[in-house]
């Protein structure tokens, strides 16, 4: 954790705070001034309340693009129900008898509004503000499946790793943002409700609002700017320390070898990466993925759809070239496919080498994974398994990704599907099983590059493809274990370890 990610963070929501006020108020104003308009407005901004993060990220996200825009949007929208709520329900307990006695006084209802109504509903529309500036805080976590950036990569990576130390520093760096932003507001809430609020020369406080008004456009603006990646080889981030690892080598490599400078952006899944990937304006310009992947969950295919006597890498290439127009780059030789992992008690317990060794034991075994592999689309998931198999366990049930390591480690799954190359089985003691009836198609590593990558950079590195290639081949199973798990266990650093390797490889120089 760096002061770069704590002030993106505390940007983030700062910026989304603004706009949040920006349209809140006047919604909560228009609620008030328009009753039976005023309930469907806050029915509406009730709903957005409703939709799980996440998915309003990708909604937004298919309209602005990955980063920092969608993530303000997206928290932003999450901030509106407080503040509108707030803004409506502390103009209609504004006292009945001050309001009567300021249409006694002659004021006309726009002034009495703005004079009466607006200062003494005020206190209620910080105390909204506040309850939207502590929400924010948390939610902001997601930013980081969109490349938003902040402080999300390291709670998800800290809860996979059970890194214990950088959660606890994780969570009292966000308890201290919403202790001091609330502290803050608090004090603005009380200037705004006693009699010292007008003491301040006007000309004091028109400079004071002023600087703040432009110092809150100024954040908006330049959160809802995109970095500049122009003439740079840009990558995403990975959620996995396999990726991590792979665009780091890709850093390292040509960087040493090209006049190119590489840029790494915020972390993002592999499917919002793919989209970026694609289409007729690409936010980057190669990632690294699977052709297992590429296949299924990019294009929607199935092994099935693979012609007799075509392998999944040839078939996969060729339907990613004539759809989208990327390329896979070779094999980087490791099979991160889907394993089966058993306990260790297990294995004292019924000897299992092979996959077929549970069919006889398997009512006694609970299995976990993650929820993907519960659904129904494609052949890789768990009832064509278990089917395929003969497979009944006792029990069968869904995990967070991100937690299942800590589950089985706490004695919750007897088994459970793994990646073949996560370093995280060597640490939960996991025994991989042989898939002797061959279940599970290969997904082997490769990096998936847009088809006119090589001629846009070519004045600057034209040798790109050839250095990108240096990887084929390099990195197989067994180096991505022990990578995975230097990073993940171990806690060495994504570049540290990435170095030492291609080292290792002849491919840098110590």
């Amino acid at each position: 954790m760096s002061i770069s990610m704590i002030w993106d963070h505390l940007s983030l929501v700062l910026s989304a705070l603004i706009l949040a006020v920006a349209a809140g108020v006047p919604l909560g104003l228009l609620a008030y001034l328009f009753p039976k308009a005023g309930k469907v407005l806050l029915w509406v901004v009730d709903l957005i309340q409703t939709i799980p993060a996440l998915a309003l990220l990708g909604v937004i996200m298919v309209i602005t693009g990955p980063g920092s825009p969608t993530a303000m949007i997206g928290l932003a929208l999450y901030s509106l129900l407080p503040i509108a709520r707030n803004t409506s329900l502390g103009l209609s307990q504004v006292p009945g008898h001050l309001k009567e006695a300021a249409a006694g006084m002659g004021m006309s209802p726009a002034y009495r509004l703005l004079h009466v109504d607006i200062p003494l509903s005020t206190p209620m529309l910080v105390t909204g503000i506040r309850i939207a500036a502590v929400n924010a805080i948390g939610t902001a976590v997601f930013a980081s499946f969109v490349g938003g950036g902040g402080l999300g990569g390291l709670f998800y990576t800290a809860i996979r790793q059970q890194d214990m130390t950088a959660l606890v520093v994780g969570t009292l760096v966000l308890m201290a943002m919403a202790l001091a932003l609330d502290a803050g507001l608090g004090w603005v809430e009380r200037r705004m409700s006693g009699t010292r609020r007008n003491k301040l020369p006007f000309p004091i406080k028109a400079a004071g609002g002023a600087a703040l008004a432009l110092a809150s456009v100024v954040l908006v603006v330049s959160t809802l700017l995109p970095n500049s990646t122009e003439g740079r080889l840009t990558l995403y981030d990975g959620d996995y320390s396999e990726v991590k690892l792979m665009h780091a080598m890709v850093e390292l490599l040509v960087e040493d070898k090209t006049d190119l400078d590489v840029v790494i952006l915020d972390q993002m899944t592999q499917v919002n990466n793919h989209n970026e990937l694609k289409g007729a304006n690409p936010s980057c310009d190669l990632m690294f993925s699977y052709d297992g992947t590429v296949l299924t969950t990019f294009l929607g295919l199935d092994t099935s759809d693979i012609p007799e006597g075509e392998t999944l890498y040839d078939f996969a290439n060729r339907a990613v070239q004539e759809r989208e127009g990327l390329r896979l780059l070779g094999k980087v030789g490791l099979n991160n496919t889907y394993s089966i992992g058993v306990t260790q008690s297990v294995i004292d317990q019924y000897g299992a080498a092979r996959v077929s060794d549970l069919i006889p034991v398997a009512g006694e075994l609970d299995f976990g994974a993650e929820h993907e592999f519960y659904t129904e689309e494609g052949s890789m998931k768990y009832q064509p398994f278990v089917d395929f198999y003969g497979l009944q366990f006792k029990s069968a049930k869904p995990v967070d990704v991100v937690l299942k390591y800590s589950a089985v480690e706490s004695g919750a799954f007897d088994v459970m599907v793994v990646y073949a190359t996560d370093g995280l089985n060597k640490r939960a003691g996991l025994t991989i099983l042989e898939d002797d009836l061959g279940f599970f198609p290969e997904y082997y590593g490769a990096f998936l590059v847009r088809e006119d990558l090589f001629s846009d950079f070519y004045d600057t590195a034209p040798n790109l493809e050839q250095v990108l290639e240096l990887l084929t081949g390099q990195v197989s199973s067994e180096d991505m274990v022990e990578l995975t798990y230097a990073v993940d266990v171990d806690g060495r650093p994504v570049a540290e370890v990435a170095h030492a390797f291609l080292v290792s490889k002849g491919l840098l120089t110590a």
